[in-house]
């Protein structure tokens, strides 16, 4: 049992708590938002020496996965808890306890119980603010992307636009140029060799076109299963090359979905194709699609080396590939999200486990 407190006594605790306050709050006022577990130790040992017997209280921070405790913790113990709380959620707590050896609920003073949940008030008003700060740092971010993406977009489409005549008369005139030559002639061969850079190079350009939205579209009410059956179907190919096992699973026959058909087969083919070219030898590709009432999702899992967290922010920005030089344009993911995006959809990237990356394409279908 506690003894029973004095008016000098309660003076004396008036003042450490006040004192306690005033440093908490200091505390927060110059904490480091990226690096709280300095403040949350000091407003431990402030609130320790703010009880009525400091030297014989454990006090314990909970803060999501941090954990700040001082003093000998035990089962047999009393104590006072009050929860902190960030947006009216719950992120944690703040407990203060004595042996119950020496101490009962009696031994803490009303004014302790007050103490501690204006600590918590404060505690939760910081992690209300720094989410806030973070908050508003990523929406500048997506805002300055989004409008880097459409002036990218608006050159692109005129780059796109500029390209597509001279390319479309070199291949013409170098087309009619072989016709001259007999198959076996060495001018003949060089021809094929411009005929074919000039047919990839209009592949680039209408990835430009697809990323610039300048593609018109055609949306229909279609049976989707046949067409993810026949662009699956056409990388036949790519699969036997690498000794690749291709996983197709559609819980239905018949999925109804408003698409552009040919950007579909797109979304298909990018998808597919980076995950072949990251898969190692004798590996599985899973393609799974889900019809559910409001939507359709479309999952593609590779067991690949994954995506690294450095390059986690900048997957769907065009030219950017992890590819060495010459095996990428950097435009297969931002082709990607920007039909889906035209769809009205989302898509977003998890890890595989144990290995590889997991893209998730959501349609709606209204």
């Amino acid at each position: 049992m506690s003894p029973l407190i004095t008016a000098e006594d309660k003076l004396k605790e008036r003042i450490k708590e006040l004192t306690c306050l005033y440093n908490v709050s200091s505390y927060i006022a110059n904490s480091d938002l990226d690096n709280l577990k300095p403040t949350w130790q000091a407003i431990t040992y402030s609130l320790q020496e703010a009880i009525r017997y400091p030297e014989e209280a454990s006090v314990e921070l909970k803060i999501n996965e941090d954990l700040i405790s001082i003093g000998t913790y035990t089962d047999d113990k009393v104590y006072i808890l009050s929860a902190i709380k960030a947006f009216n959620k719950p992120i944690g707590s703040i407990k203060v306890g004595y042996s119950k050896l020496k101490y009962n609920e009696n031994s803490f003073l009303n004014e302790e119980i007050q103490l501690l949940n204006k600590v918590a008030l404060e505690i939760g008003n910081l992690i209300e603010r720094k989410q806030i700060i973070e908050n508003e740092a990523l929406a500048k971010r997506q805002i300055e992307r989004a409008d880097r993406l459409g002036i990218l977009g608006e050159i692109t489409a005129g780059i796109a636009h500029e390209l597509n005549t001279p390319l479309a008369n070199i291949l013409g005139y170098t087309e009619l140029l072989k016709e001259q030559f007999e198959e076996d002639n060495p001018v003949a061969k060089d021809l094929d060799k411009i005929i074919n850079s000039a047919i990839f190079s209009r592949e680039v350009v209408k990835k430009l076109m697809f990323f610039s939205c300048d593609m018109p579209q055609q949306m229909e009410l279609r049976n989707i299963v046949p067409i993810i059956k026949d662009a699956i179907g056409l990388l036949n190919p790519n699969f036997t090359k690498k000794n690749l096992s291709c996983q197709l699973q559609i819980d239905k026959k018949e999925i109804l979905l408003r698409v552009d058909a040919i950007q579909l087969t797109q979304v298909l083919f990018n998808l597919v194709i980076n995950a072949i070219y990251f898969s190692p030898q004798d590996g599985v590709i899973n393609v799974i699609v889900s019809d559910t009432e409001n939507q359709v999702l479309l999952i593609i899992s590779d067991e690949g080396p994954g995506i690294q967290i450095d390059n986690s922010e900048n997957i769907f920005n065009p030219f950017f590939t992890t590819k060495p030089v010459g095996d990428g344009s950097g435009l297969g993911l931002s082709v990607v999200h920007g039909i889906v995006k035209s769809h009205r959809g989302n898509i977003r990237f998890d890890a595989n486990k144990p290995k590889g990356t997991i893209f998730t394409i959501t349609l709606p279908k209204n």
